[in-house]
């Protein structure tokens, strides 16, 4: 049964805003992350040999590109291209998607609240993944990585603000579902209002702490939460 904390945000959100790798998609689930991140910065060191002890052991491809960024932005080019090809090799291979995060996404186009996909992730690899499952007619925007400007990803709100004005509402209008810091972190930054997907217990106490407006660690909540909010 919903919280009564998630059952008001997603009642007061005007539309709703899915992170995609944990809400809707374990997008490495065949792929595993920590060996694409060795493969982008084996890449990387082979280029530029001071980014080597810079990357040593980081296991999140995205993380490997945000550095590469920050050193060697000519560079970071290339990366970026070589996360693309693996971020679609990875969701041929990821599996059904998150359990309830189809249900999460009909319940809010129900709703009638328009929905968007906003991540990290490159907006190639989540037009495919939908594509391949169908479920592309659930949504209406897909906002990604910029292509160059690793810079822009969550936390900072540009990626919320680009899904509003998408979707023609305000920034303060939507809510945001993720399963990272850096969701909540976006979300608040934008003015809006952010629930916390905890999929690892441990990430209860992470979203508590930053303040997130609602936090489930079942997407099949949302659904239900969505159903009470068109009764009401």
């Amino acid at each position: 049964m919903p919280s009564d904390s998630l059952t008001r945000t997603l009642t007061a959100a005007q539309a709703v805003l899915f992170d995609f790798d944990g809400p809707l998609c374990d997008v490495f689930a065949g792929l595993p992350a920590p060996q694409v991140a060795e493969d982008l910065a084996r890449l990387a060191a082979d280029q530029n040999p001071e980014l080597r002890t810079k990357l040593l052991g980081i296991s999140d491809p995205l993380e490997v590109l945000r550095l590469t960024y920050d050193i060697d932005r000519p560079l970071s080019g290339k990366i970026e291209e070589a996360l693309i090809a693996a971020e679609m090799d990875a969701v041929q291979v990821s599996g059904d998607p998150t359990s309830g995060g189809v249900a999460a996404m009909m319940a809010a186009r129900k709703a009638g609240r328009p929905v968007a996909v906003v991540t990290n992730n490159s907006p190639e690899c989540v037009l495919s993944f939908l594509d391949r499952h169908g479920l592309s007619y659930l949504v209406d925007d897909v906002v990604g990585r910029v292509r160059h400007r690793p810079d822009l990803m969550k936390p900072n709100p540009d990626a919320v603000t680009r899904a509003a004005k998408g979707l023609d509402v305000r920034p303060t209008a939507c809510v945001l579902i993720g399963d990272s810091v850096t969701d909540i972190q976006a979300a608040h930054a934008a003015g809006g209002t952010a629930i916390g997907y905890a999929n690892k217990p441990r990430k209860i106490e992470a979203f508590t702490e930053v303040g997130a407006d609602a936090i489930t660690e079942d997407m099949g909540t949302i659904a239900q939460a969505l159903g009470y909010a068109i009764d009401g």
